[in-house]
């Protein structure tokens, strides 16, 4: 991924995410360099960034830390296997709202793995900036 479209991306997920107070940042091994990223660009109070694994027993752990401090949203970056897992995890253990969830590009692509209706409402952009929402298993691309 050039420099340019990484810019492109996180540029488009910090319009998403707005300007609320408090954020918790997510990642997969993969997605370290985007959640460096907006963290490193983020003006708010970043609660906690968390790291999980492409596969993991049960994520529990990671869960019930990315979602303590009751964070105003969450901002997640990583690999579609490792996002699918952690977030039905978070969906049956914790009070997680995909709808206060924005991602990078690449975590789109756990609607296809994740259970029906576990992603709905989670928000995000592509590599190119272009701003998408998950609804109940499709990915709808928001019009510029």
């Amino acid at each position: 991924m050039t420099y340019e479209a990484a810019s492109a991306e996180v540029a488009a997920v910090l319009r998403l995410v707005g300007r609320p107070p408090a954020v918790v940042v997510g990642h997969g091994r993969d997605g370290a360099h985007l959640a460096e990223a907006f963290v490193a660009a983020w003006e708010g109070t970043v609660l906690d960034v968390v790291s999980w694994p492409e596969e993991a027993a049960s994520w529990l752990r990671q869960a019930r830390r990315f979602t303590a401090g009751a964070p105003d949203a969450w901002v997640v970056a990583g690999a579609p296997r490792g996002w699918a897992g952690m977030s039905e995890r978070l969906r049956r253990s914790t009070d997680w709202d995909p709808a206060r969830t924005y991602g990078f590009a690449s975590t789109a692509g756990a609607v296809a793995l994740a259970p029906p209706g576990t992603l709905e409402g989670m928000r995000g952009a592509d590599r190119n900036g272009q701003a998408w929402r998950i609804g109940r298993n499709l990915i709808h691309w928001e019009p510029s």
